[in-house]
């Protein structure tokens, strides 16, 4: 079917605004649909990054109420602990309320061992314990803003109020595809000694890393019996299971993507289908000539079906390659901490481009099979 790739060209460019319109609706349509896969991918990614070995603590009333910093040494004497620190949620402003992206107050002596899969030139860490001021931040949000090691960043304090400025001193990467490299971390005694005094002696959750996973169950009934009827009770999960919390809150997402998938295909159908069956009725007697020189059914069926099939891999390869030069910005709202197509995909898109173009040809396709030479030529 190669050599008869110049008369697909022709009539394709018989309507060149139809094909064009047909082309482009393919291409947004790909395009929203691999952004749709970004989403669900990031909220994968998210449950997928919570360490298995790794334990939250938290006020048992919400996760935004805080915790006593006292609280620390009694949780790193637990049996079974093998490191623990600490996270505060700052939510300061840069420059612009929308300029969203997770900041952290953090225990640097203790960090690196709870999270080894971030990465951090032992140069820019010891930087970051001589430095009260310094700060780690995430690649992504550091090409985000252009900063870059050696930059003061001023944040504007929302819970902890004034001005904040903090001087970059490194820059982390991930190990994994999906780890998250959007984060802000700085040291906790800069907070602590900044911070007004009713609010300078506590934290926003603990960490603790666990020698075996087996001893989950265990130490977390341990830690949350060791506050039970105090002022501020405590309660203790996986890493893993919290971040599944976190996007059970927000909605069944995966049913919404399904939903909105389903309804992108069978436009697409609907688009495409009229296409093809105006190409097919517009080219009868082009297709009763070829019949009549020899060529066969099968031959005018596949016709068709590549027909579509070609418009329909221009537009989704457009759709699906403009996503894959967004998402190679990084996130521009800061909020999802991984954000690209993984090859899977990919996968699915071609599949769904293909299968589109296939279902879409079905009945014009064996409309022109059927066609009878004599009927056809009797009409022009």
């Amino acid at each position: 079917m190669i050599k008869f790739l110049p008369l697909l060209l022709s009539s394709l460019g018989r309507k060149k605004t139809r094909t064009i319109l047909t082309v482009g609706s393919f291409a947004v349509a790909l395009f929203l649909f691999a952004i749709l896969v970004v989403v669900q991918t990031s909220f994968d990614s998210a449950v997928a990054a919570g360490g298995a070995d790794r334990l939250v603590v938290m006020n048992r009333t919400s996760f935004i109420v805080p915790l006593p910093y006292a609280y620390r040494d009694r949780i790193a004497r637990v049996p079974g602990i093998v490191t623990s620190g600490l996270g505060v949620w700052f939510g300061g402003v840069y420059q612009d309320p929308k300029n969203f992206f997770a900041q952290f107050a953090i225990d640097p002596d203790t960090w690196r061992n709870l999270y080894p899969e971030f990465v951090v030139p032992k140069d820019q860490w010891e930087a970051f314990l001589r430095t009260k001021t310094g700060v780690v931040v995430g690649q992504s949000t550091a090409r985000r803003f252009g900063w870059k090691v050696g930059d003061r960043v001023p944040l504007q304090g929302g819970i902890y109020p004034g001005l904040w400025e903090f001087d970059i001193v490194g820059i982390y990467t991930g190990t994994r595809e999906f780890d998250d490299l959007t984060q802000f971390w700085f040291r906790y005694d800069y907070l602590k000694d900044k911070a007004p005094e009713t609010i300078a002696n506590m934290v926003g959750w603990y960490i603790v890393k666990i020698g075996s996973i087996d001893d989950t169950v265990r130490i977390s009934k341990e830690i949350d019996a060791m506050f039970a009827n105090s002022p501020y009770e405590t309660r203790t999960m996986t890493e893993r299971a919290l971040n599944q919390s976190f996007i059970k809150a927000m909605g069944n997402v995966k049913f919404l993507l399904v939903t909105i998938g389903a309804v992108v295909f069978f436009t697409l159908l609907l688009v495409t289908g009229n296409t093809v069956a105006a190409s097919v009725r517009e080219r009868t007697g082009e297709l009763a000539v070829l019949k009549a020189v020899g060529f066969s059914d099968n031959f005018v069926l596949r016709l068709v079906f590549i027909e579509s099939v070609l418009v329909a891999c221009i537009g989704g390869t457009f759709g699906l390659g403009a996503a894959h030069l967004f998402t190679l910005r990084g996130d521009p709202t800061g909020f999802f901490p991984a954000f690209y197509i993984p090859a899977s995909g990919f996968a699915l898109g071609a599949v769904l481009i293909l299968a589109t173009g296939l279902v879409a040809a079905l009945l014009p396709a064996l409309g022109a099979r059927r066609l009878s030479v004599i009927e056809a030529l009797r009409r022009l």
